[in-house]
């Protein structure tokens, strides 16, 4: 049976760094043979949470925007990719606004078992994404059959494409994907 892996970049700018390395990390899963799916946030409709915790009663969302259709993907996937740009040291807005409202998730059966990070920083300090892979950890804990399995840090990028000049980053980005569970 082929692994689903899902990769979600959510960063809003086009010719971005951390989609870039995201499309590498795809390209290495597609080689392995992994069955891969690619979403990126900018063009979705992602409301922020209420906080109404309706979805723990009902395992479905209240606000009816593309979170809906998501998070059945989210749920369906056995390993998850997120991709992040580091914004004062920490993930995107929308990121952590996606895994918010995957809250209909925390009290149902879901088949994701390895969640990863990307991340691509100006800030090329092996502490950058600390932040953003500390908050990533912290919603893979509310998933006890889940494990935060990795981390791809690319330092020292800022413009748009900047990083398809770093060959090294996007060969590590390859083999990542290619050693995904």
């Amino acid at each position: 049976m082929t692994k689903k892996v899902l990769i979600i970049s959510s960063s809003l700018r086009g010719g971005s760094n951390s989609e870039i390395v995201a499309h590498e990390v795809e390209r290495g899963a597609v080689d392995a043979g992994f069955e891969t799916e690619f979403i990126s946030l900018k063009d979705k409709a992602i409301n922020f949470c209420k906080g109404c915790l309706a979805c723990q009663k009902t395992l479905k969302c209240v606000i009816k925007d593309d979170m809906v259709e998501l998070i059945q993907k989210v749920q369906n996937a056995d390993t998850l990719v997120f991709a992040t740009p580091i914004y004062y040291y920490e993930m995107s807005g929308q990121l952590k606004t996606f895994l918010d409202r995957c809250n209909p998730l925390f009290s149902q059966e879901n088949k994701f078992r390895n969640v990863y990070l990307l991340t691509t920083s100006y800030d090329a300090s092996d502490e950058a994404s600390d932040n953003a892979a500390n908050g990533l950890k912290g919603w893979v804990a509310c998933f006890e059959q889940s494990r935060f399995a990795g981390l791809l840090a690319g330092g020292g990028v800022n413009d748009p494409k900047e990083v398809s000049k770093h060959n090294d980053l996007l060969q590590k980005a390859y083999n990542f994907g290619k050693n995904l569970k």
